[in-house]
């Protein structure tokens, strides 16, 4: 069976997201464990970890994820800047462990005005002084692909790859595939030519079997865009049977897929998590 969820708010608590899954009958939930506009983060105490743990237990929603800052850039050539992101890339990781997350989804970063090639290096050299100072025992990094928008790295196949590469399962670093993301950067998942196409090329290249989790939105905009866009499934241009696609794959039905789409109703004022969760179930069928 696949396991589906979303990305939830822990407003009110680190357990509230695993209620507000719960609520919508969904497997897996996604979360932030600070507020991912702030580099600072209050310390998690030892009883929100067990509420936390308590819920994941009751209420049977499994494969909690949390998603870092967005304020992190792993590749920055300055030099403040990057070790800054160290140090919080860090702390999203050690709070990952203490909550007893299976990861933390992280974009891998923006080179910004320096090249590619030092951006990739940045980002090499920042991972491994994080898996260092973590020495994660429970908790994975995955780098997600980006759309490629502005100077973005993790677009492709190859650079993942390549990431992968020099950091990797010992470091326990693998990959969260979001389908937006790959279908605006120029991977096709609308067709079945275009999706098999980009299967072939991340299997022949290692990052398939470095997959733990997906992100399931659909795209606003068109296939290589290179705009970050999400949409609600099938209302987008990768289009319900591009989603079917993906949830029937033998290798990806096996990790835990998150929606990211917009929360709120819609026309019917029905709420957005439960429509998607619909679709997604009745395509997974």
């Amino acid at each position: 069976m696949v396991k589906l969820g979303a990305h939830m708010s822990i407003a009110g608590g680190y357990y509230k997201a695993i209620d507000a899954a719960a609520e919508f009958e969904m497997d897996v939930v996604q979360l932030f464990t600070k507020n991912n506009n702030q580099w600072a983060a209050k310390p998690i105490s030892d009883q929100e970890v067990a509420l936390f743990s308590d819920r994941l237990r009751d209420t049977g929603v499994s494969n909690p994820l949390s998603h870092a800052s967005y304020l992190i850039n792993l590749a920055s050539p300055k030099d403040e800047l990057w070790n800054k992101s160290i140090d919080g890339m860090s702390i999203e990781w050690q709070r990952a462990e203490q909550l007893g997350l299976d990861g933390v989804v992280m974009h891998p970063g923006a080179f910004v005005e320096s090249t590619p090639e030092q951006g990739m290096q940045r980002i090499v050299d920042a991972i491994v002084e994080i898996s260092r100072r973590v020495e994660a025992k429970k908790s994975w990094l995955l780098l997600e692909n980006t759309a490629g928008q502005g100077s973005c790295l993790g677009w492709s196949m190859e650079q993942l790859a390549w990431l992968l590469e020099r950091t990797g399962e010992s470091m326990r670093v693998g990959v969260c595939l979001d389908t937006c993301h790959a279908h605006a950067a120029g991977y096709d998942f609308s067709t079945e030519s275009g999706f098999k196409a980009w299967e072939r090329e991340a299997k022949k290249l290692g990052v398939l079997d470095a997959i733990r989790a997906l992100h399931l939105n659909d795209s606003k905009k068109g296939c290589g865009s290179r705009v970050d866009r999400h949409e609600h499934i099938g209302l987008g241009t990768i289009g319900l049977e591009g989603f079917e696609r993906v949830l029937k794959n033998k290798v990806l039905k096996q990790w835990p897929m998150y929606l990211e789409t917009d929360k709120g109703l819609n026309d019917d004022e029905e709420d957005w998590d439960a429509v998607n969760m619909r679709v997604l179930r009745g395509l997974a069928s």
